[in-house]
Parts: C-alpha cells; sequence; structure tokens
C-alpha cells in the first residue's frame, strides 16, 4: 500500500517498528482511565489478549473467531459492490480477512489492540496494512472507508459514532458481537455455587448487548437501512474447566471493572457439578452456547432509497386484503 494512501487514512501515527518494512503503524496511545460509561478495563483486555497470542498452541483455539469471522465474511459477499478501502476493527488474525477476496476487498486496514496477535495474521491476498490502535479511539480521518467490519467488539456502543464518521457517504457496516444469552450455562452454575459456598456472588463473565438495543445504538450513531439478525453457536466441551481454560486462550476472560480476581477452588467444583446437572448431556459433556448478533448499518447518501412521506400511500391495507383474498379464491376454482 502506498503511502500517500496511508497518511490520508490516519491522523496521527508515531513511527513504525523499525521491523515494519511500512505495514506497520503504532498509534498514539490514548487514556483508558475509569470512567462513568467505562464498563471494561482495556488495559487489561490488552494484556489478556497478548498473553492468548504468545500460547504456542493459540492455534487450537481461534475455532470461534474462525468460524463467526466466516459469516461475516458472507454478508459482505452479499453486497453486490467492490469496496476499495476497508476497515477491520479488532482484526486479530484476521480470522475475517482470510475469507476475502481482491475483486471485494481492493486495500485493507486491520486494527487490534494486541501487536503480538497482529503479528500473527493469517495471509491473504489483499494488500494490508496493520494499525496498533485500540477500537474505542480510532485513529482515522472523516470519510475514509468505503466498508468497515468489527468482529467480536466487546462494547459496540462505544464505536459506533466514530464508524459513522470514518466512513464514506453510502459506506456499510457490517458488525459482529457476542450477545447477552452468551455463556448462560456458565454464568448460571457459578452464581449458583457461589450463592451456595459462599453467601453471595461476583460477576465472572462479561456483561454483554442485548439484541433489542443495538437497533437503538446504530440509529443514534447516525445509520440508517438497518439490518440485526441472531446467532446461537453452541460448542460441546468434556467439562467447566475446559470451558474456562478456552476461554483464557481465546483471550476472552472477564475483564469488567467490578469483576472478581479470585473463585475458590470449592465454588469451582460446586458450579462443575451444577453445570452437569442442569445442562449436561447424556455423553457426559456440558454445552456452552454463544449468542452472536450481527447488525448491518449504511452511513446516510442521498442515493439511497428513503421511505415514502405518512399518509402519502394510495391503496389501504383493507383494500389489498381484499384484493388478495379473491386471487386466493379465483386461484382454487379455477383448479
Amino acid at each position: 500500500m502506498s503511502s500517500r494512501l496511508c497518511g490520508r487514512a490516519l491522523q496521527t501515527v508515531r513511527a513504525p517498528p523499525a521491523a515494519s518494512s511500512g505495514r506497520w503503524t503504532r498509534t498514539a496511545s490514548s487514556s483508558s482511565g475509569r470512567g462513568s460509561m467505562n464498563v471494561f478495563n482495556r488495559e487489561m483486555k490488552k494484556r489478556q489478549r497478548n498473553w492468548a497470542a504468545a500460547l504456542r498452541d493459540g492455534h487450537q483455539y481461534d475455532y470461534l473467531r474462525d468460524e463467526v469471522g466466516s459469516r461475516v465474511a458472507d454478508r459482505v459477499y452479499d453486497i453486490a459492490r467492490t469496496f476499495p478501502l476497508a476497515l477491520d476493527i479488532g482484526a486479530g488474525k484476521g480470522h475475517m480477512a482470510e475469507h476475502l477476496h481482491k475483486d471485494v476487498v481492493e486495500r485493507l486496514f486491520l486494527t487490534d489492540v494486541s501487536e503480538k496477535t497482529l503479528k500473527q495474521r493469517k495471509q491473504t491476498e489483499i494488500p494490508t496494512h496493520c494499525v496498533l490502535a485500540d477500537e474505542e479511539f480510532l485513529p482515522f480521518k472523516e470519510n475514509t472507508f468505503d466498508l468497515v467490519v468489527i468482529l467480536w467488539s466487546l462494547a459496540v456502543c462505544c464505536v459506533t459514532v466514530q464508524i459513522q464518521q470514518v466512513l464514506k457517504p453510502d459506506g456499510v457496516f457490517i458488525g459482529a458481537m457476542v450477545g447477552g444469552e452468551t455463556l448462560y450455562e456458565l454464568r448460571c452454575s457459578l452464581q449458583l455455587a457461589e450463592t451456595e459456598r459462599e453467601g453471595g456472588f461476583s460477576p465472572h463473565v462479561s456483561p454483554y448487548t442485548a439484541v433489542t438495543d443495538l437497533g437503538n445504538l446504530l440509529g443514534q450513531a447516525g445509520f440508517n437501512m438497518l439490518t440485526v439478525d441472531t446467532d446461537d453457536v453452541q460448542v460441546h466441551y468434556p467439562g467447566i474447566t475446559e470451558v474456562m481454560t478456552d476461554l483464557q486462550g481465546m483471550g476472552e476472560s472477564n475483564c469488567a471493572w467490578n469483576r472478581k480476581s479470585m473463585l475458590h477452588r470449592d465454588t469451582i467444583l460446586a458450579a462443575a457439578a451444577i453445570y452437569k446437572e442442569m445442562y449436561g448431556n447424556e455423553d457426559g459433556s456440558i454445552p456452552a452456547t454463544f449468542e452472536i448478533l450481527y447488525m448491518i448499518g449504511w452511513k446516510p447518501h442521498e442515493s439511497q432509497a428513503k421511505p415514502a412521506k405518512r399518509g402519502s400511500a394510495s391503496v389501504s391495507f383493507g383494500d389489498l386484503s381484499k384484493n388478495l383474498g379473491k386471487s386466493s379464491c379465483d386461484v382454487a376454482t379455477s383448479e
């Protein structure tokens, strides 16, 4: 990618690493202090992602992101156009980018909070440029990208306004995130066990966004022609220990400010028994459900279709239903 293009897309950057070969950019760090709307500890999430990326067998924990990435790529292909410049926020190892072709996306920016994760990105035929940046502080100019994709965001409410700004008019935003019903089996088991053994419970799973809130969030950010749908992905594990081990290997341990840092051994054993009793399968395995929320929104443009004015209809629904009823009767008679 040319230096002129990189310079146009980035607002404030520091010098790239010495071994970057011109394909890396570091953004200026932003404050991650605790604010009134700051639910997650961003520094903790960064450490979790870097720790997971350093695992020698880290690739075996990529199965969920790979699956969601392929489903997001399918939604990109559903849009019949070519995107000259796209942005993949929270790209990780390129779980979505590996499924795209350069006849759909000509150039691609990958951003992630973890440098170690980006260095392990999968190969793609699309010319890419890696930017080390937090998803809540996008370092790009307004009206830059034709397509913005976000995969596995913790707090999409914090980034939708920025995404709408960096999109060109008539640009499209496609996102995927975990929904409020994610890991309900694990949460319920831990709460019951902790209440029984310790007399109360604390949140051990990160809070997630409810599907009913997504439409309002996208509308308030300035998107139109919205589409929101959900998909449940269920994974079966030998036991609760394997569930928590895989979450840690994904870099998705709880990073909320109000998290409890320690979980007692007796509580874990009780939770394991409750999990198997309430949700266990006949073969001895236990399910873990991931609710994936998908969203599509468009930045307004004068060429887009607009709803007709209220009261401009020339046919009432009553007349329409009568005509449809007559047509059905005619078909039945002819048969």
